[in-house]
């Protein structure tokens, strides 16, 4: 099989600094052609977006894609909410979850792929204050241990 060009345009980094990542899928994402060459230009932030099912459709919300700079009249709200292509059972399925385990659906990256837009969508359960003090300690450890390898290989 062909390799695929992914070309990511923004991430949420900080998603997974104040989330358990439990499982994650794949949606396309209804734009308009100005959103699009935004996109493309790099110019969208996924900070405090969500997913959320409203009347069996889903949709992202607080997502900031900025204007694009040529489009005038044709450029829409930056923070509108934006419908996620996602099949019935898929949204069902990611509905109930939500619903029985408490958990959010939370966006992790934007890309291209094979020239369309994707999103990653994680279904995240939040971290509590000291959660996120023990993957600072964990990454901050493993940090070190790697910093005395490195300076160990070039002192031999």
């Amino acid at each position: 099989m062909a390799q695929t060009s992914v070309k990511v345009v923004t991430e949420n980094r900080k998603a997974r600094h104040d989330y358990f990542i439990e499982e994650t899928c794949e949606a396309g994402i209804a734009l308009t052609g100005t959103e699009m060459k935004s996109l493309r230009a790099g110019k969208a932030n996924l900070k405090d977006s969500y997913a959320q099912v409203v009347d069996g459709e889903m949709f992202l919300l607080n997502m900031h894609i900025s204007p694009y700079e040529q489009g005038n009249r044709y450029n829409v709200d930056p923070l509108r909410n934006r419908k996620l292509l996602l099949h019935k059972d898929e949204i069902n399925r990611l509905y109930g979850k939500v619903k029985q385990q408490g958990l959010a659906l939370v966006p992790l990256k934007v890309y291209f792929k094979r020239g369309r837009i994707k999103i990653e969508l994680a279904l995240a359960r939040g971290k509590k204050l000291y959660d996120k003090r023990d993957a600072m300690a964990e990454r901050d450890a493993k940090r070190d241990v790697e910093r005395t390898l490195r300076g160990k290989d070039n002192y031999d």
